[in-house]
């Protein structure tokens, strides 16, 4: 939808998939745009919206270049974060979940990480939460766990041979961040962090984690 400049190389792709989620569209965006950090690139997957989602979106298409779009049909978020991460051209690669927010840090302070810790390859946490969250447990599915143990898909920040090697998510409805960290491991030299806390968590209503814990 807009003119990517494809002598741009970026250094980290972020990646947003979204369905139906105009309404937390504009915060999302500007905390992207408003990093201290500006050699990415920003890779929005349309998973078949019908609200008004392409307004909200085009806007920033038409004004920044290292900004895209795609859409498709309703395929659920495990196939469409797929569809960002081929398209990507960055360095790293990371998430970013359409209810959610960065602070003006976030970026940078993945990259610091990576500076101090070479070997590291693929890191995941370092989140705020608007609430206490517990959700079900990826391992005992008949239990809660608080969702500050888990690891979740928009933390994840790596390098970007991790995601192709690992040929990216699994197409399963719920997890499927928990199950490529897993897979990670047995691969590559991964770590969870605690701090800094750069990524602002918030459940949408209609979040998968919430059908799924049934905590409304």
């Amino acid at each position: 939808m807009n003119n990517f400049n494809f002598s741009f190389i970026p250094e980290v792709s972020v990646i947003l998939t979204t369905y139906n989620r105009a309404e937390y569209l504009t915060g999302c965006i500007q905390s992207v745009l408003e990093q201290t950090y500006q050699n990415w690139e920003f890779i929005i997957v349309d998973d078949g919206s019908q609200d008004h989602t392409f307004e909200i979106v085009n806007p920033y298409l038409e004004k920044f270049s290292n900004i895209r779009y795609f859409k498709h049909n309703n395929r659920g978020a495990a196939l469409s974060r797929n569809v960002g991460i081929k398209a990507s051209f960055g360095d790293y690669i990371t998430f970013i979940d359409s209810d959610d927010q960065y602070l003006y840090n976030h970026l940078q302070s993945k990259l610091d990480f990576f500076e101090k810790h070479p070997e590291i390859e693929l890191i995941a946490g370092g989140f705020k939460l608007n609430q206490e969250t517990w959700v079900t447990d990826y391992y005992n599915p008949d239990q809660k766990v608080n969702i500050q143990n888990c690891v979740i898909c928009p933390t994840l920040f790596g390098r970007r041979y991790v995601f192709f090697e690992l040929q990216g998510f699994q197409n399963i409805l719920y997890g499927e961040d928990t199950d490529l960290w897993e897979r990670a491991g047995n691969k590559f030299k991964i770590q969870k962090i605690v701090e800094p806390l750069t990524y602002l968590y918030t459940r949408a209503a209609d979040s998968v984690s919430r059908q799924f814990s049934h905590d409304f």
